[in-house]
C-alpha cells in the first residue's frame, strides 16, 4: 500500500509540472500537448486509486474519461490547423509547391 500511495505521489507531482507547462508554454501546441498528458495522467491516477480503494468499477470510468480525452485533442488540433471543424470537400486551389508543372 506504500508503494501505491508513493506512485499516487509521483503522478501528482508530475501533474504539477505539466500544469507549469500548460501556462508557461511557449506556444499553442506545447500547451496543447500539456492538456493532453495532464488528462493521460489522471487516467491513471484514476485506475490507481480505484486499485488502491478495491473498487474496479474506477477502471471504466478512467477508459472513458482516455477516450474523451483523445477525441478532444484531435479535435482541438483540427480546428487550430483549419479554423474550423467542418469538413471541405472543395479542393483548394493553390497548389503544394513541387507539385505543379
Amino acid at each position: 500500500m506504500t508503494l501505491l500511495s508513493v506512485a499516487a505521489l509521483g503522478i501528482f507531482v508530475s501533474i504539477a509540472l505539466l500544469l507549469i507547462r500548460l501556462f508557461v508554454g511557449p506556444s499553442l501546441y506545447d500547451r496543447v500537448l500539456a492538456v493532453n498528458s495532464v488528462g493521460t495522467k489522471i487516467v491513471v491516477l484514476l485506475a490507481l486509486v480505484g486499485f488502491m480503494m478495491g473498487r474496479p468499477d474506477f477502471l471504466d470510468i478512467a477508459l472513458l474519461y482516455a477516450l474523451i480525452n483523445f477525441v478532444t485533442t484531435i479535435a482541438i488540433l483540427k480546428f487550430f490547423r483549419y479554423r474550423s471543424f467542418q469538413i471541405s470537400l472543395i479542393k483548394p486551389e493553390v497548389e503544394p509547391k513541387g507539385e505543379a508543372e
